[in-house]
């Protein structure tokens, strides 16, 4: 995610180094590469004169502490403009309503809206509770209506049955009804998108608008189209008084451009990211915390929260006494950790959010999904004696093991080795005073290292 952006920014910074203070000279160096870096992640603009304009104000005008270098410095200022830029804060759905709280969702042809509304009915469901219907006002798309109740039905999230002879303001009322008598939470309508922005679309969304009076009217976006996100963001939002905005696809956006331009050109808050196709692939955006991505720092703050929320907290408390006291942990407790890293998207969303340094350590230690699915499939061909005591697989054991998981003998051995890694870590966790060496044998643990 951003990375083309990070990469040039980490660039720009980094030829501050050596200097002594920040001076204008050095600062309009520095800002040409930022401003270079924007342009090239397709930032609208305007956008662009703004922010460069205010870090070069905030860098020269301010008292810079003597601990921090040049580098240090800019550091502080950019992520502070960025988190202005995207929103300051997050901004939280508002479902203070007489229930059913209505949430519209409005957007292009293509954009994600049909899978976004599964994904927020999800969320919702998992994370604040709330009994969640979804309806499908789209009567033009082939098989759309039936795209989100296989998906609803995947997600064991309510669905309102619709068909293309009916007219949407007729769906839309008919769901509202029931959801009223069925003592639902949230009511997500998911409607017609077009390839573009047309007179037709816009009249038959606000009508349904009129009709249900939302309290919430989310515009979805391909975060992957860049400049033409933002103009058809505008449309919209002259036509509708869109309450909030969902990026899609930013988990295949390596500029940026739209979700550093939104903010500032509609004025209407991001109030959700896509960062995957998982039906748990979409988290609310923090201003803050994607500026810190954006200039490399990771987003912990996002993975401690997805590890509360996702982590067995029985298996974690079990797996934390093996590491205090340095005994049997076996391959079955090696398997539960990548289960539970499925559990929180997988090794891609994991590093998504880690520094950049750890994430291109692990990057080049092979460390993908791909690896994790591998160690799993070999712990799965392995009999419960051997997973209990994987002292006994020896050349036979092991030829067998790799048959049943469709892999060579070498990758069984592989996996063996970085378990053999992982015990002696916690041997010296357990002895006290070990922190430095374990740290020092966490390449070993990585899955796939070749």
């Amino acid at each position: 995610m951003l990375d083309t952006l990070t990469q040039r920014l980490s660039n720009a910074i980094k030829n501050l180094r050596g200097q002594a203070r920040l001076s204008e000279s050095n600062i309009q160096d520095a800002l040409r590469e930022v401003r270079l870096a924007l342009l090239e992640a397709d930032v609208a603009l305007p956008v662009v004169k703004e922010f460069t304009t205010q870090v070069k104000q905030a860098a020269l005008g301010k008292e810079v502490l003597s601990s921090l270098s040049p580098g240090q410095a800019l550091v502080g200022i950019v992520h502070r403009e960025l988190t202005r830029l995207m929103g300051e804060h997050n901004d939280a759905l508002n479902l203070n309503a007489v229930p059913p709280a209505v949430i519209l969702m409005a957007g292009l042809q293509g954009a994600g809206k049909t899978t976004t509304c599964g994904k927020l009915a999800k969320l919702l469901r998992d994370q604040m509770k709330k009994r969640v219907l979804l309806v499908s006002c789209d009567v033009y798309r082939p098989a759309a209506i039936e795209q989100l109740h296989t998906l609803a039905r995947q997600l064991e999230i309510d669905f309102f049955t619709s068909d293309i002879s009916q007219k949407p303001q007729e769906i839309a009322l008919a769901a509202l009804d029931y959801a009223r008598r069925h003592h639902h939470d949230v009511l997500i309508v998911d409607t017609a998108g077009r390839l573009t922005v047309n007179a037709a679309m816009m009249e038959e969304i606000q009508d349904l608008h009129a009709a249900l009076n939302p309290i919430e009217t989310l515009f979805i976006v391909d975060a992957m189209t860049g400049q033409d996100a933002i103009n058809t963001a505008k449309a919209f939002g002259e036509a509708l008084p869109l309450s909030g905005i969902i990026l899609t696809k930013l988990d295949g956006d390596a500029r940026g451009g739209a979700a550093l331009s939104v903010r500032h050109i509609t004025g209407k808050p991001i109030k959700f990211i896509g960062i995957s196709e998982k039906p748990n692939g979409l988290e609310a955006f923090h201003p803050e915390r994607m500026a810190s991505r954006v200039l490399g720092m990771g987003d912990v703050l996002s993975l401690i929260e997805e590890a509360h929320r996702e982590v067995d907290k029985k298996e974690a408390e079990k797996l934390a006494k093996k590491f205090k006291s340095g005994q049997g942990f076996d391959l079955n407790d090696f398997k539960m950790q990548i289960i539970q890293m499925r559990k929180m998207g997988g090794m891609s969303a994991l590093m998504d959010k880690l520094p950049a340094q750890l994430s291109q350590a692990a990057a080049g230690a092979k460390m993908d999904d791909r690896a994790i699915n591998r160690i799993e499939g070999i712990i799965n061909s392995m009999t419960l004696q051997e997973r209990a005591q994987p002292e006994i697989i020896k050349a036979s054991r092991k030829r067998r093991i790799a048959a049943g998981a469709g892999v060579q003998v070498m990758h069984v051995n592989q996996l063996l080795s970085q378990f053999e890694q992982t015990q002696k870590m916690m041997k010296m966790f357990s002895k006290g005073g070990g922190i430095s060496k374990m740290m020092r044998g966490m390449k070993g643990m990585l899955p796939g290292k070749r």
